[in-house]
Protein backbone atom coordinates (compact mmCIF):
# COMPACT_ATOMS: atom_id res chain seq x y z
CA UNK A 1 0.00 0.00 0.00
CA UNK A 2 0.76 3.52 -0.86
CA UNK A 3 1.71 5.77 2.64
CA UNK A 4 -0.14 8.89 3.29
CA UNK A 5 1.85 11.57 2.73
CA UNK A 6 0.76 15.05 2.08
CA UNK A 7 -2.93 13.67 3.29
CA UNK A 8 -4.94 15.02 6.11
CA UNK A 9 -6.71 12.59 8.67
CA UNK A 10 -9.55 13.21 11.48
CA UNK A 11 -10.17 10.45 13.77
CA UNK A 12 -12.54 11.20 16.18
CA UNK A 13 -11.70 10.14 19.48
CA UNK A 14 -8.17 9.79 18.73
CA UNK A 15 -6.44 10.01 21.82
CA UNK A 16 -7.25 6.56 23.54
CA UNK A 17 -7.88 2.75 22.73
CA UNK A 18 -8.23 1.89 19.28
CA UNK A 19 -8.69 5.33 18.08
CA UNK A 20 -4.92 6.18 19.19
CA UNK A 21 -3.55 3.71 17.89
CA UNK A 22 -4.90 4.75 14.37
CA UNK A 23 -3.62 8.18 14.93
CA UNK A 24 -0.16 6.65 15.58
CA UNK A 25 -0.07 4.07 12.89
CA UNK A 26 -1.59 7.11 10.00
CA UNK A 27 1.57 9.51 11.48
CA UNK A 28 4.33 6.87 10.82
CA UNK A 29 2.68 6.99 7.12
CA UNK A 30 3.44 10.01 6.98
CA UNK A 31 -0.09 11.86 7.53
CA UNK A 32 -1.49 14.84 8.92
CA UNK A 33 -3.52 13.71 11.68
CA UNK A 34 -6.20 15.67 13.67
CA UNK A 35 -6.93 13.65 16.83
CA UNK A 36 -10.67 14.94 18.25
CA UNK A 37 -11.80 14.17 21.94
CA UNK A 38 -14.40 15.33 24.30
CA UNK A 39 -13.50 15.18 27.52
CA UNK A 40 -9.79 14.03 29.34
CA UNK A 41 -7.74 16.73 28.65
CA UNK A 42 -5.73 14.10 30.75
CA UNK A 43 -4.99 11.83 28.41
CA UNK A 44 -5.36 13.99 25.19
CA UNK A 45 -2.39 15.90 26.71
CA UNK A 46 -0.31 12.73 26.97
CA UNK A 47 -0.48 11.15 23.87
CA UNK A 48 0.66 14.49 22.40
CA UNK A 49 3.50 14.28 24.68
CA UNK A 50 4.26 10.71 23.47
CA UNK A 51 3.83 11.62 19.59
CA UNK A 52 6.05 14.87 20.07
CA UNK A 53 8.15 13.60 17.72
CA UNK A 54 5.70 14.04 15.24
CA UNK A 55 5.48 17.63 16.02
CA UNK A 56 3.20 19.52 13.79
CA UNK A 57 2.12 16.31 12.01
CA UNK A 58 -0.59 15.93 15.29
CA UNK A 59 -3.23 18.40 16.22
CA UNK A 60 -5.90 17.71 19.00
CA UNK A 61 -9.13 19.35 18.73
CA UNK A 62 -11.69 18.73 21.64
CA UNK A 63 -15.37 19.29 20.87
CA UNK A 64 -18.04 16.93 21.24
CA UNK A 65 -19.49 14.83 17.68
CA UNK A 66 -22.98 14.62 19.08
CA UNK A 67 -23.25 18.24 18.85
CA UNK A 68 -23.86 19.61 15.47
CA UNK A 69 -22.99 22.78 16.18
CA UNK A 70 -19.61 22.11 18.13
CA UNK A 71 -18.86 19.81 14.62
CA UNK A 72 -20.24 23.01 12.09
CA UNK A 73 -17.22 24.81 14.01
CA UNK A 74 -14.63 22.41 13.69
CA UNK A 75 -14.96 22.31 9.86
CA UNK A 76 -15.26 25.94 9.60
CA UNK A 77 -11.98 25.92 11.31
CA UNK A 78 -10.60 23.41 8.54
CA UNK A 79 -12.22 25.71 5.79
CA UNK A 80 -11.15 28.73 6.95
CA UNK A 81 -7.68 27.41 7.19
CA UNK A 82 -8.18 26.11 3.39
CA UNK A 83 -7.25 22.57 4.41
CA UNK A 84 -8.56 19.43 2.37
CA UNK A 85 -9.38 16.73 4.71
CA UNK A 86 -8.99 12.85 2.41
CA UNK A 87 -10.06 10.61 5.31
CA UNK A 88 -12.45 10.71 8.30
CA UNK A 89 -12.52 7.54 11.02
CA UNK A 90 -15.28 8.01 13.03
CA UNK A 91 -14.15 6.45 16.35
CA UNK A 92 -15.82 8.24 18.99
CA UNK A 93 -17.43 5.43 20.75
CA UNK A 94 -19.36 4.74 24.55
CA UNK A 95 -20.93 2.02 26.30
CA UNK A 96 -23.83 2.41 28.73
CA UNK A 97 -24.32 -1.82 29.52
CA UNK A 98 -27.26 -2.69 31.43
CA UNK A 99 -30.36 -5.13 30.49
CA UNK A 100 -32.39 -3.96 28.08
CA UNK A 101 -35.70 -4.14 30.96
CA UNK A 102 -33.31 -2.22 33.15
CA UNK A 103 -32.09 0.08 30.69
CA UNK A 104 -32.57 3.92 31.42
CA UNK A 105 -33.75 6.60 28.99
CA UNK A 106 -30.52 8.40 29.48
CA UNK A 107 -28.05 5.59 29.20
CA UNK A 108 -29.88 4.80 25.36
CA UNK A 109 -29.92 8.27 24.52
CA UNK A 110 -26.00 8.95 25.44
CA UNK A 111 -24.89 5.58 23.53
CA UNK A 112 -27.09 6.89 20.37
CA UNK A 113 -25.61 10.19 20.18
CA UNK A 114 -22.06 9.59 20.78
CA UNK A 115 -21.71 6.07 18.87
CA UNK A 116 -24.21 6.67 15.56
CA UNK A 117 -25.52 10.44 15.58
CA UNK A 118 -21.75 11.15 15.93
CA UNK A 119 -21.10 9.32 13.23
CA UNK A 120 -24.00 11.09 11.36
CA UNK A 121 -23.14 14.08 11.89
CA UNK A 122 -19.02 14.21 11.30
CA UNK A 123 -19.85 12.06 8.05
CA UNK A 124 -22.27 14.58 6.99
CA UNK A 125 -20.23 17.57 6.89
CA UNK A 126 -16.94 15.51 5.57
CA UNK A 127 -18.88 14.37 2.66
CA UNK A 128 -19.54 17.99 1.54
CA UNK A 129 -16.03 18.59 2.06
CA UNK A 130 -15.01 15.69 0.61
CA UNK A 131 -17.34 16.13 -2.24
CA UNK A 132 -15.79 19.35 -3.30
CA UNK A 133 -12.30 17.64 -3.99
CA UNK A 134 -13.78 14.37 -5.71
CA UNK A 135 -12.05 12.72 -3.19
CA UNK A 136 -12.76 11.02 -0.27
CA UNK A 137 -12.35 7.89 2.34
CA UNK A 138 -14.76 7.04 5.39
CA UNK A 139 -14.12 4.48 8.07
CA UNK A 140 -16.66 3.94 11.10
CA UNK A 141 -15.30 1.56 13.87
CA UNK A 142 -18.32 -0.42 14.34
CA UNK A 143 -18.25 -3.21 16.39
CA UNK A 144 -18.85 -7.26 16.40
CA UNK A 145 -21.47 -6.35 19.04
CA UNK A 146 -23.50 -4.99 16.20
CA UNK A 147 -23.70 -7.76 14.38
CA UNK A 148 -23.67 -10.52 17.16
CA UNK A 149 -26.00 -8.39 19.94
CA UNK A 150 -24.40 -8.98 23.35
CA UNK A 151 -26.54 -9.42 25.94
CA UNK A 152 -26.75 -5.55 27.96
CA UNK A 153 -25.66 -3.92 25.39
CA UNK A 154 -28.76 -2.84 23.14
CA UNK A 155 -28.18 0.80 23.29
CA UNK A 156 -24.28 0.30 21.93
CA UNK A 157 -25.34 -3.15 19.53
CA UNK A 158 -28.03 -0.72 17.82
CA UNK A 159 -25.99 2.36 17.42
CA UNK A 160 -23.53 0.13 15.84
CA UNK A 161 -25.47 -1.62 13.20
CA UNK A 162 -26.66 2.12 12.93
CA UNK A 163 -23.35 3.02 12.13
CA UNK A 164 -23.32 -0.24 9.06
CA UNK A 165 -26.97 0.92 7.86
CA UNK A 166 -25.81 4.51 7.67
CA UNK A 167 -22.34 3.47 5.24
CA UNK A 168 -24.20 1.58 3.46
CA UNK A 169 -26.64 4.02 2.45
CA UNK A 170 -24.03 6.86 1.92
CA UNK A 171 -21.51 5.08 0.64
CA UNK A 172 -24.48 4.72 -2.68
CA UNK A 173 -25.16 8.45 -2.60
CA UNK A 174 -21.52 9.35 -2.73
CA UNK A 175 -19.42 6.80 -5.05
CA UNK A 176 -19.81 8.84 -8.19
CA UNK A 177 -17.87 10.95 -5.76
CA UNK A 178 -14.78 9.01 -5.61
CA UNK A 179 -15.65 8.86 -1.95
CA UNK A 180 -15.80 5.45 -0.24
CA UNK A 181 -17.71 4.64 3.17
CA UNK A 182 -16.69 1.45 4.78
CA UNK A 183 -16.75 -0.53 8.01
CA UNK A 184 -14.61 -1.87 10.35
CA UNK A 185 -16.05 -3.77 13.10
CA UNK A 186 -13.74 -5.30 15.69
CA UNK A 187 -14.24 -8.31 17.89
CA UNK A 188 -12.76 -7.90 21.68
CA UNK A 189 -9.85 -5.57 20.72
CA UNK A 190 -7.23 -4.99 23.94
CA UNK A 191 -7.93 -0.68 24.89
CA UNK A 192 -9.66 0.52 27.97
CA UNK A 193 -13.22 0.53 26.83
CA UNK A 194 -13.27 -3.51 27.77
CA UNK A 195 -10.62 -3.23 30.60
CA UNK A 196 -13.92 -2.93 32.84
CA UNK A 197 -15.36 -6.02 32.37
CA UNK A 198 -14.87 -8.53 35.51
CA UNK A 199 -12.23 -11.22 35.17
CA UNK A 200 -14.56 -14.13 34.54
CA UNK A 201 -16.17 -12.32 32.07
CA UNK A 202 -13.28 -12.07 30.03
CA UNK A 203 -12.33 -15.58 30.46
CA UNK A 204 -15.59 -16.17 29.10
CA UNK A 205 -15.28 -14.25 26.12
CA UNK A 206 -11.68 -15.27 25.15
CA UNK A 207 -13.19 -18.92 25.12
CA UNK A 208 -15.87 -18.28 22.46
CA UNK A 209 -13.29 -16.25 20.36
CA UNK A 210 -12.09 -19.11 17.97
CA UNK A 211 -8.68 -17.71 18.15
CA UNK A 212 -8.74 -17.50 21.84
CA UNK A 213 -7.07 -14.54 22.24
CA UNK A 214 -7.92 -10.72 21.97
CA UNK A 215 -7.18 -8.62 19.48
CA UNK A 216 -4.77 -5.49 18.97
CA UNK A 217 -5.08 -2.19 17.98
CA UNK A 218 -2.11 -2.91 15.63
CA UNK A 219 -4.59 -5.73 13.81
CA UNK A 220 -7.42 -3.17 13.54
CA UNK A 221 -5.03 0.03 12.56
CA UNK A 222 -3.84 -2.37 9.75
CA UNK A 223 -7.55 -2.73 8.16
CA UNK A 224 -8.47 1.09 8.53
CA UNK A 225 -5.44 2.12 6.72
CA UNK A 226 -5.93 -0.81 3.78
CA UNK A 227 -9.44 0.69 3.55
CA UNK A 228 -7.75 4.66 3.51
CA UNK A 229 -5.41 3.33 0.85
CA UNK A 230 -5.96 4.40 -2.83
CA UNK A 231 -5.54 0.65 -3.45
CA UNK A 232 -9.07 0.29 -2.15
CA UNK A 233 -10.76 2.74 -4.42
CA UNK A 234 -12.80 -0.12 -5.32
CA UNK A 235 -14.59 -0.92 -2.13
CA UNK A 236 -17.20 0.77 -0.33
CA UNK A 237 -20.27 0.02 1.38
CA UNK A 238 -18.41 -3.35 3.17
CA UNK A 239 -17.68 -4.15 6.62
CA UNK A 240 -14.28 -5.81 7.42
CA UNK A 241 -14.68 -8.13 10.87
CA UNK A 242 -11.66 -8.40 12.94
CA UNK A 243 -12.82 -10.33 15.45
CA UNK A 244 -10.88 -13.71 15.55
CA UNK A 245 -13.77 -15.42 13.71
CA UNK A 246 -16.29 -14.59 16.13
Amino acid sequence: MSNFNGQTVIVTGGTRGIGKGIVESFLKEGASVIATYARNDQAANLFKEEMIQFGEKLTLKKFDVSKITEVESFFNEIESAEKTIEILVNNSGIRQDNLTASMTEGQWDMVMNVNLKGTFNMSQKAVLHMMKNRYGRIINISSIGGVLGLPGQANYAASKAGQIALSKVLSKEVAKRKITVNNIAPGFIETELIADLPDEQVKEYKKSVPMKRFGTVEEVASAVKFLASKEASYITGTTIEISGGL
